[in-house]
């Protein structure tokens, strides 16, 4: 028979108990039971076989919620498929393991940060309009920006017909003919920054965001991605507004 036993911390945490520190301190307070016997730090569990609670309630075993950060490139679309043919994301997250779904969205010609999970109720949460989870981005742009700009950008300019929210922005850097900003949105309007700059007489010549909420960007490469920290996901789900399970 195959040994299918895992670290009971770990199918807590796989179960969206709890993380898998917070768990060793379930099991070290007595709280946890495997098959009606009171678990100890080291025990597995298989998750077929055995029954596992929490404070006398049954943890039910689940497909495990998957967090992922991916540094999209320039060139692709943020979808699953296309029927185009064109470069879709799903290309560069095929090693998951499990199926994952963008969480908002970028533009082809954009890049940079991009969330992916399968875990429905955390990607509502992080895209819905009313949680103003800010979305930070550096912008290249031609010819040059205003103080004048700048204050549209943080009082709200009329695009598709209605205000947009106030933004943060500020440059960075000025060269010949060329100007790169740094601007923190906290809505998630479609192509946006490039409609806001379009109204400004601005040329977008790059596009990247750099940081979502909590969670930076750092030095991961274009085209990889990597599995977020508890700490991250959690982070991230109180900064959206989610209940976290607590026992």
């Amino acid at each position: 028979m195959t040994d299918d036993r895992i670290r009971l911390q770990k199918y807590l945490s796989m179960c969206a108990v709890a993380s898998r520190r917070k768990s060793e301190e379930l099991i070290a307070q007595g709280k946890v039971k495997i098959n009606g016997k009171v678990a100890q730090i080291g025990d597995k569990v298989s998750p077929k076989r055995d029954t596992v609670t929490v404070s006398g309630k049954k943890v039910a075993a689940h497909k495990s919620k998957i967090y992922i950060m991916l540094h999209k490139p320039r060139g692709f679309i943020t979808t699953m498929d296309d029927e185009m043919g064109r470069k879709c994301v799903a290309e560069l997250v095929n090693d998951v393991g499990e199926r994952v779904y963008p969480v908002g969205r970028l533009d082809k010609d954009s890049e940079g940060l991009l969330l992916m999970t399968n875990d429905g109720e955390f990607a509502n949460h992080m895209t819905h309009p009313s949680k103003h989870i800010p979305k930070t981005y550096r912008v290249t742009v031609r010819p040059d920006v205003t103080d004048d700009m700048l204050t549209v950008f943080s009082t709200g300019m009329e695009i598709d017909g209605r205000m947009t929210a106030p933004a943060d922005a500020h440059i960075i850097e000025k060269q010949d003919n060329r100007v790169v900003l740094e601007i923190v949105l906290y809505e998630g309007r479609n192509r946006q920054i490039r409609k806001m700059c379009e109204a400004l007489g601005l040329e977008v010549a790059r596009l990247k965001r750099s940081s979502m909420g909590s969670l930076k960007l750092g030095m991961l490469p274009p085209g990889k991605w990597r599995e977020l920290t508890e700490d991250e996901v959690h982070k991230l789900m109180v900064s959206s507004g989610m209940k976290v399970n607590k026992f």
